[in-house]
């Protein structure tokens, strides 16, 4: 017998909003067609005034509370994967845990960029299979629209606010391939190729600073990173790609997505893609595909997914669980 994370419910949320990509037409050399050519994206969502990275981490908590039957009382813990936070002290997650009323367990956040929420389901994942905690609500939330350089058409188009989560609960498996729940954890970084994607702010300069990022270099090692991360998490599960049902993919840009399913030997309709109407939502990306994957119909339980992610720092790595 064995302790699985398994999924009990999932929820989204995004900024009313909405950014089609001839709106950036008016103040950069762009167009519509340059923006999805090179990225897929047509449009995203930008916070609006008041809206937060912890106000918006609450709405898609809430969301995924209401379809697991659950209340913030229920809960265990809360880890919220995001680089955004309200503020560099507290953690947003205890803001979103006030926010639920929960008033006892613990929550944190877990900074990854865009591998976020992959960290910080297997965070979770430890919790859960160690007894830590019985139920954790796992939240990607992100506000990158604050880190702009809206003088540079290579990056501002491509990012977009909003949140995502999953309730996981503790769940005892047969110890087999076949279980619900997490099947295995990836996890990686290289500090070396911190100029590859990174953000110029921070303490050390006194101020927010904005995203630099070197797309071809990071084009490049997505896709052999995600590749192999995503074959490594299959291995520990006992699996292989032809087990999978879906890949729910951090939505950074088509044509790493495309070439990373290609890679793995999947065609694209076992891809949900999401990337078109949201932009790269860095760690909120794979909790609002997943919300969404299920929405369309997509998902549905008993299937296996992959879910991989590659962000700054470079920070990458996959989760292997069946629905």
């Amino acid at each position: 017998m064995t302790v699985r994370a398994v999924v009990r419910g999932v929820g989204h949320y995004l900024p009313a909003r909405m950014v089609p990509n001839s709106e950036f037409e008016a103040t950069l050399d762009t167009s519509d067609e340059w923006i999805r050519t090179r990225s897929g994206i047509e449009r995203r969502h930008f916070a609006g005034e008041g809206e937060t990275t912890s106000s918006m981490a609450t709405a898609a908590a809430e969301a995924a509370l209401a379809k697991a039957g659950l209340t913030g009382a229920d809960l265990d813990a809360i880890i919220l994967a995001t680089s955004t936070a309200d503020f560099t002290f507290p953690s947003a997650a205890t803001m979103v845990q006030q926010q639920l009323g929960m008033k006892g367990g613990f929550a944190f956040d877990v900074q990854a960029v865009c591998a976020g929420f992959v960290y910080a389901l297997a965070q979770a994942n430890a919790l859960i299979v160690s007894g830590q905690a019985r139920r954790v609500l796992v939240i990607g939330a992100e506000t990158f629209s604050k880190l702009m350089d809206w003088t540079d058409r290579a990056t501002c188009v491509l990012f977009g606010d909003g949140a995502g989560a999953l309730v996981l609960e503790a769940e005892i498996g047969d110890g087999e391939p076949t279980d619900r729940g997490i099947l295995s954890t990836d996890l990686h970084s290289d500090g070396s190729y911190r100029e590859l994607l990174y953000v110029d702010g921070g303490v050390s300069t006194g101020t927010t600073g904005v995203l630099r990022m070197q797309g071809r270099e990071v084009f490049r090692h997505a896709v052999e990173k995600l590749a192999a991360t995503a074959h490594e998490a299959l291995q520990k599960a006992g699996l292989t790609a032809a087990d999978v049902d879906w890949i729910v993919p951090h939505q950074a840009n088509l044509r790493i997505i495309t070439a990373t399913a290609q890679k793995m030997g999947l065609p694209m309709s076992k891809v949900v893609v999401t990337v078109q109407d949201h932009g790269n939502t860095s760690a909120a990306s794979i909790p609002l595909a997943l919300s969404v994957g299920v929405e369309r119909g997509q998902i549905a339980e008993g299937d296996l997914l992959v879910t991989e992610a590659i962000g700054g720092g470079l920070a990458w790595g996959s989760v292997v669980l069946r629905w």
